[in-house]
């Protein structure tokens, strides 16, 4: 009985000690960037928003891009500080963008 009260304890140990998988060693992971990507838009509903948040069809600032982009930094791939139309239509492949509402349209 204490044979087998004792294997069923190391059973337990060893089981929790492998599920608990092995130490990352610190740095070796990259933190997600902040904003969850929506679902991806296709090739039409990209343009309109690109029309919506870019008018005058040139590039896209951050300051601008703010109701429309979930995460500029995963859309600004160039780090430039601004979106080009190629980049927005790489972002929404990627689900970088949402639909804004109106209240943020006007301000």
């Amino acid at each position: 009985m204490k044979t087998a009260a004792l294997a069923t304890t190391l059973f337990l140990l060893g089981t929790g000690a492998s599920l608990a998988g092995a130490p990352v060693p610190e740095g070796s992971q990259t933190p997600p960037p902040s904003g969850r990507p929506s679902a991806a838009l296709d090739d039409t509903k990209c343009e309109s928003v690109w029309k919506m948040a870019a008018p005058s069809g040139d590039t896209l600032d951050k300051e601008k891009a703010v109701p429309f982009v979930v995460n500029f930094q995963m859309v600004d791939t160039d780090n430039n500080g601004s979106i080009s139309q190629a980049e927005f239509k790489t972002g929404c492949a990627k689900g970088g963008y949402r639909k804004p509402t109106p209240q943020q349209l006007r301000t």
